[in-house]
C-alpha cells in the first residue's frame, strides 16, 4: 500500500494553442481538458493503473467539484473536511510542447483544518509502505507543515511507520531535509540547487546536481532521485550514484512528468528491482508522461520499452 498526500490539489485545465502564445493577443485553441490535478492525486494515479494500492489523502468539501474529477480517476480518496475550494490551474501548450502554467495560490487552511489533515494523514499511513508527500502548501499549512507530519506519523507509528518520500520544493523542501530525514526526496536540478543554496545549476548540470546531492544523503535524506528532463534523471544514495539518459520523444506537456517518474521509481521498487531498474522505470515513466497532453497520467501500456541507458557515476 503506497498513501499519498496532496495538501493543495488543483482542477489542472490545460489548453493547446494553434500558435505559440503571444502576449496580449486573440488565439484560437486546438483543444482542452480538465483534469483532477496535484502531485500525489497524479503519483497515485499511476500507481493505481500498474496495479499497485493506493489511497490519496486531500483536503477539500464533499461538494467542490474536485472531488468530482477525482472520483472519476476510480483512485479511493481519503478526503479532509475543508471550508474552501479547491483552486484551478491553468496549463497553456504552444505547439512544440512549450508549456505556460499559472497556478493559483489555493484555499487557505484554518488551524483546525490544518490539524485535522495531519491526523488524517497519519490514519491513512497506518499499514502503508510508502507515504508520499507532494507538491505545494496551500495557504494556512505553513512552511513546516510537511516537515511536522513526518513528525506526527513516526511519532505515532513508531516502527510501524511507512518510509516517506517528499516532491515539493523552496521552504517547504528545506524544513523537510533540516528537520525530518526522509527516505526519498525528488526535486529537479533547479530545485536541488535552491535547496542546498546554490545560486545555479552550473554548466554541467548532472555533476553539479550530483555534487549537490551528495551532500544531503546519510544525515539529512535517505537518497534523492534528480530528474533532469531531457538529460535524463540521477539516483543518488547510500550505495553511490547512478545516472539514466532519457528517451528521445516529442513532448506534448511537461506537467505530471515530475509525478510520473517518483511513481515509475516507486512501482519498480515495489517488484523488489534494484536500484538501477528503479531508475530507469523512473525516467520511462516521466518521459511517457512529457509524451501525453495535458495532466494525463501513463498506464503501463502507455510506456514504450525504450532502452535507457544506467551507469554508475564515481
Amino acid at each position: 500500500m503506497i498513501v499519498t498526500v496532496t495538501a493543495n490539489p488543483s482542477i489542472d485545465r490545460a489548453v493547446r494553442l494553434e500558435t505559440p502564445l503571444g502576449h496580449g493577443e486573440v488565439q484560437r485553441a486546438l483543444d482542452s481538458r480538465e483534469d483532477a490535478g496535484g502531485k500525489g492525486v497524479n503519483v497515485a494515479r499511476a500507481l493505481q493503473a500498474a496495479g499497485l494500492a493506493t489511497v490519496a489523502v486531500l483536503p477539500a468539501s464533499a461538494d467542490d467539484p474536485y472531488v468530482v474529477l477525482a472520483e472519476r480517476t476510480g483512485v479511493p480518496l481519503q478526503r479532509v473536511e475543508i471550508a474552501g475550494r479547491v483552486r484551478a490551474n491553468l496549463t497553456i501548450a504552444d505547439p512544440d510542447g512549450t508549456t505556460t502554467k499559472i497556478n493559483l495560490p489555493g484555499a487557505e487552511l484554518m488551524a483546525a483544518e490544518r490539524a485535522a489533515l495531519i491526523e488524517g494523514i497519519v490514519e491513512s499511513a497506518r499499514g502503508a509502505d510508502w507515504l508520499v508527500l507532494a507538491g505545494s502548501l496551500p495557504p494556512g499549512a505553513g512552511d513546516a507543515f510537511y516537515a511536522e507530519t513526518i513528525a506526527a506519523v513516526r511519532a505515532r507509528l513508531g516502527a510501524e511507520a511507512p518510509r516517506i518520500a517528499v516532491d515539493t520544493s523552496g521552504a517547504a523542501l528545506l524544513r523537510v531535509v533540516a528537520d525530518a530525514r526522509p527516505d526519498l526526496i525528488k526535486p529537479n536540478d533547479e530545485e536541488l540547487a535552491e535547496l542546498v543554496g546554490a545560486e545555479g545549476a552550473g554548466d554541467d548540470v548532472a555533476t553539479t546536481a550530483i555534487a549537490h546531492a551528495r551532500t544531503l544523503v546519510g544525515d539529512r535524506v535517505g537518497a534523492v532521485l534528480v530528474t533532469l528532463g531531457a538529460d535524463g534523471a540521477l539516483l543518488v544514495g547510500p550505495e553511490g550514484v547512478l545516472r539514466a539518459t532519457a528517451p528521445r520523444i516529442v513532448v506534448a506537456s511537461t506537467v505530471g512528468a515530475g509525478d510520473s517518474s517518483l511513481a515509475g521509481y516507486l512501482i519498480a521498487e515495489a517488484s523488489g528491482a534494484v536500484p538501477a531498474d528503479r531508475l530507469r522505470r523512473a525516467v520511462a515513466y516521466g518521459a511517457a508522461a512529457a509524451s501525453l497532453p495535458g495532466t494525463q497520467i501513463p498506464t503501463p501500456d502507455d510506456v514504450p520499452a525504450w532502452d535507457i541507458e544506467v551507469v554508475p557515476v564515481s
